[in-house]
């Protein structure tokens, strides 16, 4: 396809390559002192042409460039997403260099299907120059696609109800978070057991929490992704008041704000039209406490 060619709008210089190098924390004693030379990676960054430049990362782009994306946008493929680069170095740099470069669209390959949908990868290669001789090549490549669609929102997993912890989920079902207690040693236990582990007894009876709770511990849920939830989104080990503890979801602030040893109150959640869940809500005011 057709060629741009142009100029940079600065020649290589020393102010860019020291902001460069403290940007990117890079102390290589070459780019620096009486003789310096710019790092090989800055090649594109002598090509760019800043804000008023163009997205592609230089001025003055081909009118082949506007028809391509013309013709893909037009094919509905309109959405853009930047994916890799590959530079080539052919000598180095030095202060006081003039940058001109040719750049040209190199490829556009078949149709493909990624996760973020169908369409077209496109690169563009650009051949830069310094004193008009070859100083490197910069090929940038991006996919113009056509947004996968959503998936429907899958179902919550249901939870394994089994004559061990039937019991726990008829509570559930009328509201009441119930605690299995010993009836042998009077101990406490949650999750739900079919015998007591302090005492071995297998009679048992329950008592109702009172909801109130703080967060002992938690994780926020970033992937792997499941249709049926929606990340980030906390799951805390609470410690109820009673003094066992159980792991639930926590709601009413960002996952980002939970904290250990934030007060919480229980809820009941409706998941779906079959399911309802315990949850917890971070006690109002205290959104930003915690220890």
């Amino acid at each position: 396809m057709a060629a741009t060619s142009a100029a940079g709008k600065d020649p290589v210089n020393e102010p860019m390559i020291r902001h460069w190098c403290e940007a990117m924390g890079d102390t290589n004693p070459d780019y620096a002192g009486a003789d310096p030379i710019a790092p090989p990676t800055m090649l594109q960054a002598w090509t760019m042409g800043g804000l008023s430049g163009h997205v592609s990362g230089h001025q003055g782009r081909s009118p082949a460039y506007d028809e391509l994306f013309a013709l893909l946008d037009g094919a509905g493929y309109t959405s853009v997403v930047a994916t890799d680069c590959e530079q080539e170095y052919l000598r180095v740099l030095r202060p006081g260099d003039e940058i001109t470069f040719d750049a040209v669209i190199e490829s556009v390959s078949e149709r493909k299907t990624t996760k973020l949908g169908t369409g077209h990868f496109v690169t563009t290669r650009m051949d830069v120059r310094a004193g008009g001789e070859p100083a490197g090549i910069h090929r940038f490549r991006i996919l113009k696609y056509a947004p996968a669609r959503a998936k429907p929102r899958g179902k919550r997993p249901r939870p394994v109800i089994n004559r061990d912890n039937a019991g726990f989920w008829e509570g559930v079902a009328r509201h009441r978070l119930l605690i299995q207690r010993c009836g042998g040693c009077r101990a406490l236990r949650f999750p739900w057991l079919p015998g007591c582990n302090a005492c071995g007894s297998l009679e048992w009876d329950t008592v109702e929490a009172s909801g109130e709770g703080t967060v002992y511990s938690y994780v926020v849920m970033h992937h792997p992704p499941f249709p049926a939830f929606d990340p980030p989104y906390a799951v805390a080990l609470v410690g109820l008041a009673e003094g066992v503890r159980m792991v639930s979801n926590v709601v009413g602030v960002p996952s980002d704000k939970v904290r250990i040893g934030q007060p919480v109150r229980l809820e009941f959640q409706q998941v779906d039209g079959e399911l309802e869940l315990p949850v917890f809500r971070v006690v109002e005011g205290m959104a930003g406490g915690g220890v």
